[in-house]
């Protein structure tokens, strides 16, 4: 290479300096990342650096941005710097998945939030919490890039081309049309990228986390159709395959979790074995951990955990978000809680809905910090109140 193109190199290196200083905006947070687990690295790596608009990147410009992801595997950054435009869609996955695991656990202890200035996902990843983290990140990597895929936002790919000709469904015949969603291609790369840290190392930690990854990577579809003939009688119908809301696959992983099965590796540490000796069934289609996870009752920084000093519960459940399991044993304040409202919403002709604004006073419960009877402090209800109503 000459020493004119080396010099253009660096000056195009200095004049895109943008995405470093995204990167370094999250630094502090990747010690405590790596620990926790690859999966919720990559997440931050990508929401951390990858820019946040669309932006003309070029061959240099993806080689720039890749080569400073923290956590990337040689694989994954080939994978980053061959296919750049799928880098974001692999970003907006990392959001979609961890808005849904937070919605899933909205009510229990463990809540997929985060530790102050650090944005993963707390959790170990051999714990059962672990085993949800990697299948809902697997799925969400999924559903970004086949989302892109059919939206036309992708130059690697598009609608799935082996849906022509006719079909059948208990309705009859149909034809296929449309623009169904290619997710075998969303699959396929998301294993590629997803499972290429696991597959260098040659454990049985690695094995589990390969399980659960492809756990996650279910078809959730749906069939969508058209109809056409005299005033739509649907004697003719045109049908394609879409992808099922996220929320479905954040529900069906749930369920995979509230029924994870426990293994232990084997004396060779090459494999894992559940860990009931009694249990009959197969683990194919099922979460699995090593270890159990903690209460989630105490803040602990070397874990992750936050737990649930200050959550909100309910006074009157008797399940997960019940006062009585929320806060451990430890009791409950109650404060008055202004909240804000729309009500008396009316339709207005044409076509809008206009609503006034309600102001109501609540009781909120709230979960009273865990302390030494020493260390025991009042906590002013000012400062709860306002961190309530933000």
């Amino acid at each position: 290479m000459s020493t004119k193109q080396d010099n253009w190199i660096l000056e195009e290196r200095n004049r895109r300096t943008i995405y470093p200083k995204a990167f370094l905006g999250c630094q502090g947070t990747w010690s405590g990342c790596i620990v926790r687990g690859a999966q919720v690295c990559l997440a931050v790596s990508l929401r951390c650096v990858w820019p946040p608009q669309e932006t003309y990147i070029g061959a240099l410009g993806a080689r720039v941005i890749c080569d400073n992801i923290p956590g990337l595997v040689n694989k994954q950054r080939q994978l980053c710097q061959k296919h750049p435009d799928l880098m974001q869609s692999i970003s907006d996955g990392a959001k979609e998945w961890i808005k849904e695991c937070q919605h899933q656990f909205r009510q229990q202890r463990w809540n997929c939030s985060t530790m102050d200035r650090d944005h993963t996902v707390f959790g170990r990843e051999d714990w059962e919490s672990g085993s949800f983290v990697y299948a809902i990140s697997s799925a969400g990597v999924v559903y970004a890039i086949t989302r892109a895929c059919s939206q036309g936002e992708l130059k690697i790919c598009s609608c799935d081309s082996h849906k022509r000709g006719l079909g059948s469904d208990n309705n009859g015949e149909f034809e296929w049309g449309g623009c169904s969603d290619n997710i075998n291609f969303g699959i396929k790369f998301a294993k590629a990228f997803v499972d290429a840290r696991e597959k260098m190392v040659k454990d049985a930690r690695a094995l589990m986390n390969l399980h659960n990854n492809r756990c996650g990577r279910m078809r959730f579809m749906k069939l969508k159709c058209k109809c056409h003939g005299v005033s739509g009688s649907c004697s003719l119908r045109t049908c394609w395959l879409a992808m099922s809301d996220f929320r479905l696959t954040g529900d069906y992983l749930h369920k995979k979790y509230n029924n994870a099965i426990e293994v232990t590796m084997n004396q060779d540490g090459t494999g894992f074995m559940v860990a009931d000796k009694d249990f009959k069934g197969s683990t194919k289609n099922e979460l699995v951990y090593v270890e159990s996870s903690p209460d989630y009752c105490i803040k602990d920084p070397k874990t992750g955990t936050l737990g649930t000093d200050g959550r909100e519960c309910n006074k009157f459940s008797r399940g997960l978000d019940g006062c009585e399991v929320m806060c451990c044993g430890r009791g409950y304040d109650t404060m008055p809680v202004k909240r804000v409202t729309s009500c008396d919403c009316k339709f207005k002709w044409c076509c809008s809905v206009e609503c006034k604004v309600c102001e109501d006073v609540v009781d909120v419960h709230i979960c009273k910090p865990s302390m030494r009877p020493e260390q025991k402090l009042s906590r002013r209800p000012g400062q709860i109140s306002a961190r309530l109503t933000q």
